[in-house]
């Protein structure tokens, strides 16, 4: 994970048709606009008719105004060489809303890694279905919303939450939160909506998961972080790790062991996202390490 933040360092992400030349087109486009660049990555899907993905850091001089500059130009570069990019900045952290249930040790990493600035964002808000959690998230400073949900008052809750995330957030993070979002919420954060689940899906889908893996032997555990599409649990995949495990654990000591899988898939699947180091290609992920 990067904690470097040069207040004059952008980053470049890029996809479009495979072509010849885009490299040099892109780098001397930079050059042009005084940019040194500091670190670079490219991935093709196929050499001759494929997708092209290219993931750049530079540096700029007179940051301000050269960044303006340089973006308002990248609309006509892009409109000439059918260029999708987005562009990004240190000197604006993203906007990260924690939504959690009633755990809390995914909560709690992304929160330490926020205190620690091991993970450069703001966090505006964490929501909660239940107020378990109140008391410690309030303690570090940050705002906490208690917004209960049911199968009667889903739409109205999430209507709630919409309100309080809009303008305030870039992207959320479910940290174990044990809802399942419409696909009227989804549409409003495409692609910016992160999720952590345990990897025995389908397996063992459903309730105590690990209690029905010590049942089955597995040797095996590990979590999944992805992004949340309108298909449960299979949206493009950022990050995934398993443990070994053996006949020795008991269902709670995989509960732990989960836990711990879970906390370290998450951290590293956000930090990727906040140093936008994932690009989104269908229902796979691009991720520039």
């Amino acid at each position: 994970m990067s904690t470097n933040l040069e207040g004059n360092r952008a980053k470049l992400l890029i996809s479009c048709p495979e072509k010849p030349g885009i490299i040099s087109t892109v780098t001397n486009f930079l050059l042009e606009h005084k940019a040194n660049i500091v670190h670079f990555d490219q991935h093709t899907t196929d050499p001759q008719a494929g997708i092209f993905f290219m993931r750049i850091e530079f540096d700029l001089e007179d940051f301000d105004s050269s960044f303006v500059q340089l973006e308002s130009d990248l609309h006509v570069l892009a409109r000439d060489y059918d260029l999708d990019w987005q562009l990004s900045s240190n000197k604006k952290k993203k906007r990260m809303a924690i939504f959690v249930s009633k755990m809390d040790h995914a909560l709690m990493e992304l929160i330490l890694r926020w205190k620690s600035k091991e993970i450069p964002v703001e966090i505006p808000m964490v929501i909660s279905n239940h107020a378990d959690l109140k008391e410690v998230v309030e303690s570090y400073g940050i705002p906490f919303y208690h917004i209960p949900m049911s199968k009667e008052t889903k739409e109205d809750a999430e209507k709630k939450a919409l309100e309080l995330l809009k303008g305030k957030v870039d992207f959320i993070v479910l940290a174990r939160y044990m809802q399942i979002l419409s696909p009227n919420f989804i549409s409003k954060y495409p692609n910016q909506i992160i999720n952590i689940h345990h990897s025995f899906l389908p397996a063992f889908v459903g309730a105590n998961p690990y209690v029905r893996a010590f049942n089955r032997g597995v040797k095996l555990i590990g979590a999944t972080a992805h992004y949340v599409t309108n298909d449960l649990d299979e949206g493009p995949i950022i990050e995934q790790d398993v443990q070994r495990i053996n006949h020795r654990y008991a269902a709670e000591d995989l509960k732990i062991a989960g836990r711990y899988v879970e906390r370290r898939v998450l951290a590293e699947a956000v930090s990727w996202h906040v140093e936008d180091k994932v690009l989104v290609h269908g229902n796979k992920t691009i991720v520039f390490t």
